[in-house]
């Protein structure tokens, strides 16, 4: 047996989500997902309301009959592939493309290197420009897109993180239907005494869209934030953190509709829907303010 032949392969579950609206890209995403090297994949396309018009073989799919939004799509997509015991579970945008068969790979050497990290997420950038958007990296200051380190939330669409721990916070908050689930999902683990991993260093591609096309932006992402604060935080913090994301929401969203809107997901979120209530504890919040961000922004 040669020496190649005789390594053992990380395992890796891939999640992919559709709608049957992305053909080219879709097809380009998975072409780049089938062709990593050196890992054993197990890949599954979820159905968002729809049948998966494209299934590679070897791929597994799942239908829902209506769409369950983003993170309860990942979940489902997780749980098919559950059985196979997979040491890693990749979340992964039918738009975004792995550029080199050894992206999985180099991701993996970074658990190795920080066995704490629950989560790895690479550097995304547009393919047409290179640019990495701030949003894109998970961190308060976002200038240096190259730089690696230790964070505490992350952008969900690409992401890398162990299947156990994944599975002990209990996966991502399916009701939430889009937006900030990667905040709930990363403090999660984190309270579960883990860190995120932000490789700078591992580049991914992804179209740099604007979130705001979607029609509901304002007023999920206003609710989603009043239900992560309720679900996750201590009591004496939920209130300091709303009050310091309406006046940076103020800020930022000068339109008067944008801002009507973005109060009335406020009150939605205000009036309940959030689900459980598993808040972090206090060593949790000092671990995430001496990591650089502390719970309230």
């Amino acid at each position: 047996m040669s020496r190649e032949n005789s390594v053992v392969k990380r395992t890796v579950d891939v999640v992919v989500l559709t709608m049957n609206d992305r053909d080219q890209e879709f097809r380009a995403a998975m072409s780049s997902v089938l062709a990593q090297q050196g890992v054993d994949l197990r890949v599954v396309i979820v159905g968002n309301g729809v049948t998966p018009d494209y299934v590679p073989e070897g791929v597994q799919s799942v239908a829902l009959k209506t769409n369950t939004g983003i993170p309860e799509g990942r979940n489902v997509g997780a749980q098919a592939l559950a059985a196979g015991g997979a040491e890693f579970v990749l979340f992964f945008d039918n738009d975004a493309i792995l550029p080199d068969p050894h992206t999985l790979t180099r991701l993996i050497e970074e658990f190795d290197r920080h066995p704490n990290a629950a989560y790895v997420q690479p550097r995304i950038t547009d393919p047409a420009t290179g640019e990495t958007l701030g949003r894109w990296v998970p961190r308060l200051r976002s200038g240096d897109a190259r730089r690696s380190g230790v964070v505490t939330v992350m952008a969900e669409g690409v992401v890398l993180v162990r299947r156990a721990d994944f599975a002990a916070a209990g996966g991502w908050p399916g009701h939430f239907f889009l937006f900030h689930e990667g905040v709930d999902l990363s403090w999660r683990l984190w309270d579960l005494g883990k860190v995120g991993w932000y490789a700078g260093d591992i580049e991914v591609h992804h179209p740099a869209t604007n979130p705001a096309r979607h029609g509901p932006f304002y007023r999920m992402v206003a609710r989603n934030r009043v239900w992560v604060a309720r679900r996750r935080l201590p009591a004496l913090l939920v209130p300091v953190y709303l009050a310091v994301w309406v006046v940076i929401s103020v800020w930022r969203f000068r339109s008067s509709k944008n801002l009507s809107v973005l109060f009335k997901g406020l009150a939605e979120g205000l009036r309940g829907g959030h689900g459980e209530r598993r808040p972090m504890s206090w060593r949790t919040v000092w671990r995430l303010t001496r990591a650089g961000r502390p719970p309230i922004v």
